[in-house]
């Protein structure tokens, strides 16, 4: 053998060898595979993908997504799929004695000829059952998902091969898929805890297998996979989905603290995590009164892992702020020995951890997770408040080494759209069918075009009315926009009208992204129905707010569709201006004006931004009514905003208040019968209860809503505040109850109560229980409304009455005045600003009506 033979064969050996080492474990390392991908890819995240045939043996078909939700931003890994219709099993390498982050990502999409709908299987790793009689499309479907991460922690193994067997279940048709894998080796983050309820007993959770169920960054905004600290690659999520009741504290930043882990792990948890935090506010008489709550839905019959993450950036001293730990109603963290994070960590900006254990049984109703902070009374401390940073919660294996839980059941509201929404579709493929019996050749043409539309739709989850579910999985970004179909992605959609189109601008993806930053979080300014909202600059100066359709959607195409349709042609001083809108891949973005004060609601309670006077209170509900008064009266058919709330009624730098967000709005175009038929949509605590009672949409029930936002303006608390004693959970309900027994003025907000003339308290107040009247003809119109409050201010600023004011040189009484300045300020033409642009005498908008007076 000559030497350049030998050194080839050397070579070969070599090569031999290192790819037995990779495969049986010896080259540890984190794996990123896109299941059934011929090439894998980079993701949105930019993070590496690559392909799976290699670590699974047989011959298992890959497939492709034929459609690719909104919800999901890259296409790898989520659009590639392999399909198993019998056991098969992935070899992964591993270290061996290391804990694993094991992540499995199933997307419930149409593959190759198999109905998704079939799919059920079982998925088991080192003898752990992680998943049992799966189907993640009716997962998909009960959490109103377009993907689902599942995410486990698994004990330290002695092997350097993990084995992940997937295998369809015993039923027709029936077949696994997975569309991704990571196996990542971490530290062991578990040790040891509290059992809740048994202050005497630890856990020890060291070597638990253990399914990640939330983890969430109290206060603080979403922090991808990318951003996550020690390389874990986690996704935090913002905690206001899992609040439970209306009083939801307050966000809290650190500005100038720098987080010291000390002797802590920084992978314990991202920087971002410890440097925000959600408390309960500066109200120490507020704060006594409740308790902020999360709650958080799971398995019955298993244990659950509980860690609160903890990091004081505002208080410096022990006893400055201490506070009572509740998970389940029983004790974790309290009096006599409540939590005290300074006495914890002995510092500031100083982050620290307690983990907790608790058992959720399946009584009903109690299948889940309640966390609940609550001042310490006995401690005496400088402030009444309490705060945490982070919550993750896991689920723990129990004694037969199981961590799988049922398929979630969809809901009876969900059901029913999931039913109806097959048998139209039954019925439209039995017309099809009978269509193309008689019409011959020409008829088939028609019915395969007519197959083409329908299969567009079988392609989409629930629609727009279906039910999302009360709770949201701990991969919060993988939720579908809820509609049948989506807009085209074609800059010239055939789902708006022309005119629509006309009207407002056009924004490509690009400039979105430019002006939002690519969607940075740090521009994240809100989070609605809708989506979440950015600030942005477009065209180098001009400042606006963009709202994006996101995975946290309740919404979808048709609200954008409504939302771009309404607004486009509605110009008025108290409503917010569409400037343009995006549908471009998938994506769907409404671009408006940039209102710099942010919303109502913001400055009566619950912020830290500066609270309203009585006569800005008075101004704003006034500017409010003016648009709902234009909205309902100002066009050819009225214009129901049926969403009518503080939130919705955001303020420019000028203080100028303007009603917003329009997607659940209706128009009447048969008012006839006084009323639009709908399904039930809108706020709770706001919604008219003859509309929840008989569906019937009038005018009317914008009335009512505004009616609410007129005493939360007066008493700065919101609409629904379930941790109050029950007569007073309802603010409708406690107002009226109050002002009946002359008692309003003690719950009027303290802030403002010397500011208020006692006529104009008593204007306000009338008018507002008339708005509440229980049916709606008894309720005034907007623009009595609107007159009422105009009324109101006049009485504030003349409280003696005997001023007058002359209009035309004609002098008035303040009544009259106030009369007549209100009808004048509700005609085309003069305080509306109004642009309305007509195409065609069938355009909803085209006949504009000067209000009737009162």
């Amino acid at each position: 053998m000559d030497s350049k033979t030998y050194i080839l064969l050397c070579f070969a050996c070599f090569s031999v060898l290192l790819n037995a080492l990779y495969v049986s474990g010896s080259d540890p390392k984190v794996l990123s595979l896109s299941c059934g991908s011929e090439n894998g890819g980079t993701d949105s995240d930019g993070r590496n993908w690559e392909p799976d045939a290699k670590y699974v043996a047989g011959n298992h078909p890959q497939a492709r997504a034929r459609y690719q939700d909104p919800s999901i931003l890259s296409a790898v890994p989520y659009m590639d799929a392999r399909i198993f219709t019998a056991e098969a099993t992935y070899k992964l390498p591993i270290e061996p004695k290391k804990r694993l982050l094991l992540r499995l990502s199933f997307y419930p999409a149409d593959y190759l000829n198999l109905n998704i709908s079939n799919s059920y299987f079982s998925v088991v790793t080192a003898g752990i059952t992680l998943l049992n009689n799966f189907s993640a499309s009716i997962t998909a479907q009960a959490l109103t998902q377009a993907y689902l991460v599942k995410e486990y922690s698994l004990a330290p193994l002695e092997t350097q091969v993990l084995e992940v067997t997937f295998k369809p279940e015993n039923k027709p048709d029936a077949f696994a898929f997975v569309n991704a894998i990571e196996l990542i080796p971490i530290p062991d983050i578990f040790g040891t805890g509290t059992m809740v309820g048994f202050s005497d007993q630890t856990f020890d959770a060291t070597n638990s297998n253990l399914q990640t169920m939330y983890r969430i960054n109290v206060g603080g905004q979403y922090i991808p996979p990318n951003k996550d600290s020690g390389g874990l690659t986690r996704t935090w999520y913002n905690d206001m989905p899992y609040l439970y009741g209306a009083a939801t504290g307050v966000d809290l930043r650190s500005e100038n603290v720098t987080i010291q882990y000390g002797k802590l792990p920084d992978y314990t948890a991202p920087s971002d995590v410890y440097a925000t935090a959600r408390a309960m506010g500066p109200s120490k008489d507020l704060n006594l009164q409740f308790n902020m709550t999360w709650l958080f839905q799971v398995d019955a019959n298993f244990t659950y892992f509980v860690r609160l993450h903890f990091c004081e950036f505002q208080m410096t001293k022990i006893n400055q702020k201490v506070f009572n730990i509740y998970i389940n109603n029983a004790s974790a963290v309290a009096d006599p020995t409540p939590a005290d994070i300074i006495a914890w960590t002995g510092g500031i900006g100083v982050p620290t951890y307690k983990d907790f254990a608790v058992f959720v049984n399946d009584r009903p109703g109690d299948e889940d997770i309640r966390i609940e902070l609550h001042p310490s009374t006995l401690a005496k401390p400088e402030y009444y408040d309490a705060s945490v940073n982070g919550i993750e919660i896991f689920k723990m294996s129990d004694g037969k080494k199981n961590l799988a839980g049922p398929n979630p059941e969809l809901s009876a509201m969900l059901a029913k759209v999931v039913a109806e929404s097959s048998r139209k579709e039954f019925k439209s493929n039995n017309k099809i069918v009978i269509g193309g019996a008689a019409g011959g050749a020409a008829g088939i043409c028609v019915v395969a075009a007519i197959c083409v539309a329908v299969y567009q739709k079988k392609k989409r989850l629930p629609g727009p009315d279906s039910h999302t579910s009360s709770w949201l999985p701990i991969y919060g970004n993988s939720h579908t926009s809820t509609s049948k179909s989506t807009i085209s992605g074609k800059s010239n959609s055939g789902h708006l009208s022309s005119l629509a189109q006309g009207l407002c601008r056009h924004f490509t993806l690009p400039e979105i992204r430019k002006a939002t930053k690519n969607f940075d979080e740090s521009h994240v300014i809100g989070i609605g129905g809708f989506g979440k909202v950015y600030r942005g600059v477009i065209d180098n100066t001009t400042k606006v707010a963009i709202k994006r359709s996101n995975p946290q959607s309740e919404q979808g195409v048709n609200e954008f569709q409504t939302e771009i349709e309404m607004l486009s042609k509605l110009r008025h001083k108290h409503l917010v201006s569409l400037i343009g809108f995006c549908e471009e891949d998938e994506e769907m973005c409404l671009v408006y004006d940039y209102m710099a004060l942010g919303t109502m609601r913001e400055h009566l309670y619950n912020s830290k931004k500066p609270k309203l006077s009585w006569k800005q209170r008075l101004e704003i509900c006034i500017g409010a009514a003016r648009g709902l008064h234009y909205l309902h009266t100002g066009a050819k058919y009225t214009i129901i905003h049926r969403d009518v709330k503080t939130t919705n009624i955001l303020l420019d730098e000028n203080w100028v208040a303007k009603v917003s967000d329009f997607g659940l709005s209706k128009t009447g175009p048969n008012m006839e019968k006084g009323h639009v038929s709908t399904v039930v949509k809108g706020s709770f605590g706001y919604l008219d209860p003859e509309y929840f009672r008989r569906q019937q949409l009038t005018e009317k029930s914008d009335v009512y809503s505004f009616g609410v936002v007129l005493f939360e303006a007066l008493c700065a608390r919101p609409a629904l505040n379930p941790s109050l004693p029950k007569e007073q959970v309802s603010l409708a309900d406690w107002a009226l109850h109050c002002k009946r027994k002359g008692v309003l003025g003690d719950i009027v907000d303290p802030h403002i109560k010397g500011q208020i003339a006692p006529e104009c308290l008593k204007k306000f107040a009338d008018c507002a229980e008339k708005c509440l009247a229980d049916a709606g003809y008894e309720r005034p119109s907007m623009g009595d409304v609107l007159w009422n409050l105009e009324f109101a201010l006049q009485v504030q600023d003349n409280p003696d009455g005997s001023k007058h004011s002359s209009i035309g040189g004609v002098s008035e009484t303040a009544d009259e005045s106030l009369r007549n300045h209100s009808m004048a300020s509700v005609r085309p033409g003069n305080d509306h600003e109004m642009n309305m642009t007509t195409d065609d005498s069938n355009d909803i908008f085209s006949q504009i009506v000067n209000p009737k007076g009162r």
